[in-house]
């Protein structure tokens, strides 16, 4: 028997939100399981996990995310990377969302956006499907029973899958939309199950509010030493480039995997929980992670599994390379209690380099830095996005273009004066091709990167010898215990020297080209490192 019934119009009704079906309010995660079940919403795999499918969308559908133009956002959203939506388009997708709603039943979770008490946002997400609760109950921060009762919404999200919007009368661009309102501090989700929508719609609107306040919004991954949290390291990446898998390291204690907040007390987590890919997961490579995949609660997402058995196929991606399994961070038996961490020490930026151009380390200037964070160089792996099926370079700014509001130069500015005030060494690193491009290559040797990175975080790699990479002049060590210096060579990996030669030209051509509509925002020593 499922229970957990309260009366909605109490909490929700000065939101205009009444009429509803049964309503679920901050349901704990045994009971959200038995709801999902109940409804058909997954089954109960191995370990108690709850197996569900996205259905046709398995990733994000980044051109149906829109921002409302009001008065306040006019002259602050960068909209030559942000779909508007106008006011009066928004007041009908709201009404018609809250219409379709009535009669329908809801799931309710009062959750915190920040692990830093001083930086947080409360954040109330309205459900229609019960998996969908306990997604984002794992992936944001959840109060203890005593800031339940005390708990006033900053910002609303109303997740609707089965909402079609239109886009002439709501102004958007097809029937599935993620629309956020600054003003009316409401975000509208619909036409679309993937659950990652919920997740990167806070990171959206975290990395809108939080720049006023001196704090710098990072797509990445952090962790420290144990016992040691001014050791500090933070991982820049798009999904796919390693965030997750390279941050979860046993010997040092993580902070978290894919969203955080460097305030002037140091680094924060802005979740609860992770979101990680599985496609090819291994309890050799990564125990840690895979370990979670047989425990209660968490989501097993788009993942082929043995009808009988429920055994996961984690090498199947006929489904989508996307898919993904969501647990609470203290999933991860080295995670940190309080998701906090002090300013970063180490700086990685990770690119996958899909041309095998790119060295598997090394080491930048801070002008370098500024540079490659603004250009944000990966590939897009398969299935992040609706459409993407094969590795694709891209120029992701700041390593996280499609959530990022405001233009990438304040985000740079914050990012280097930070770094100007406490100090870090900057790394770029490449988890892409060696010895070829994609379909010639291969990936990055996981070791490898990680006896790099220790490397790194360690203090020895920087006390070694380097050369001047001849493509983009940041300094490449030579050679470092434990990788073969082959590999630390990237045009030695190649068989076909000339064909690397022409790849290496393309791609220090992309670079070129992409950075020209930064040169009126930047400063001469980053100028002077894009006209190299």
């Amino acid at each position: 028997m499922v229970d957990g019934l309260v009366n909605p119009n109490f909490t929700l009704s000065h939101q205009g939100i009444i009429g509803l079906g049964k309503v679920y309010y901050n349901l704990i995660e045994p009971t959200i399981v038995e709801h999902a079940l109940a409804r058909k919403e997954g089954q109960l795999g191995i370990g108690g996990a709850l197996l569900v499918s996205t259905g046709k969308f398995t990733g994000r559908s980044p051109k149906d995310k829109h921002i409302v133009k009001t008065a306040s956002t006019t002259e602050t959203i960068w909209w030559e990377n942000n779909a508007e939506m106008s006011e009066v388009g928004f007041s009908s997708l709201y009404e018609d969302m809250i219409e379709h709603m009535q009669g329908k039943d809801y799931f309710v979770q009062d959750l915190f956006a920040g692990a830093d008490p001083t930086n947080r946002l409360d954040v109330r997400v309205i459900t229609e499907l019960a998996w969908h609760s306990l997604f984002i109950r794992h992936l944001l921060r959840r109060p203890d029973d005593d800031e339940v009762k005390d708990f006033t919404a900053d910002w609303t999200i109303l997740n609707c899958p089965t909402f079609l919007a239109d886009p002439i009368r709501h102004n958007c661009n097809s029937e599935t939309v993620i629309a956020l309102n600054f003003e009316r501090k409401i975000i509208l989700i619909g036409g679309t199950e993937y659950a990652g929508e919920n997740k990167k719609s806070v990171f959206s609107l975290l990395n809108y509010l939080l720049p006023e306040k001196g704090v710098m919004p990072m797509h990445c991954s952090a962790n420290h030493s144990p016992g040691n949290p001014i050791d500090t390291a933070i991982f820049f990446g798009l999904s796919g480039t390693g965030k997750t898998t390279l941050s979860a390291d046993p010997s040092r204690i993580l902070i978290g995997d894919d969203e955080h907040g460097w305030s002037d007390r140091g680094t924060f987590n802005f979740e609860g929980g992770c979101y990680a890919k599985t496609i090819n997961l291994s309890a050799d490579a990564e125990p840690e992670i895979f370990a979670t995949t047989s425990k209660f609660s968490t989501i097993i997402e788009n993942m082929v599994y043995d009808p009988d058995t429920k055994k996961l196929d984690f090498d199947d991606d006929s489904l989508t390379a996307n898919m993904r399994c969501a647990y609470p961070l203290e999933y991860i038996s080295n995670a940190s209690s309080n998701a906090m961490g002090g300013h970063p020490k180490n700086i990685i930026m990770l690119t996958c380099d899909s041309f095998g151009v790119l060295p598997p380390i090394a080491q930048l200037t801070p002008a370098q830095a500024m540079y490659h964070f603004l250009s944000g160089f990966t590939a897009k792996v398969a299935g992040t996005e609706r459409g993407i099926t094969e590795p694709q370079p891209t120029f992701s700014t700041c390593f996280g273009a499609p959530f990022m509001p405001r233009r990438p130069e304040v985000y740079g500015d914050l990012l280097r004066n930070k770094i100007a005030k406490h100090g870090a060494t900057c790394w770029l690193v490449n988890t892409g091709w060696t010895g070829g491009a994609y379909g010639q290559g291969s990936r990055m040797p996981i070791s490898a990167t990680r006896t790099l990175l220790r490397a790194a975080l360690d203090g020895t790699l920087s006390n070694g010898d380097f050369r001047s990479d001849e493509n983009f002049g940041f300094n490449v060590p030579v050679t470092v215990p434990g990788v073969a210096d082959l590999l630390l060579d990237p045009r030695r990996t190649w068989e076909d020297k000339e064909a690397y030669d022409k790849q290496s030209t393309k791609l220090v051509a992309m670079f070129v080209e992409n950075f020209k509509k930064y040169m009126p925002h930047i400063d001469d020593d980053i100028r002077a490192i894009a006209l190299k």
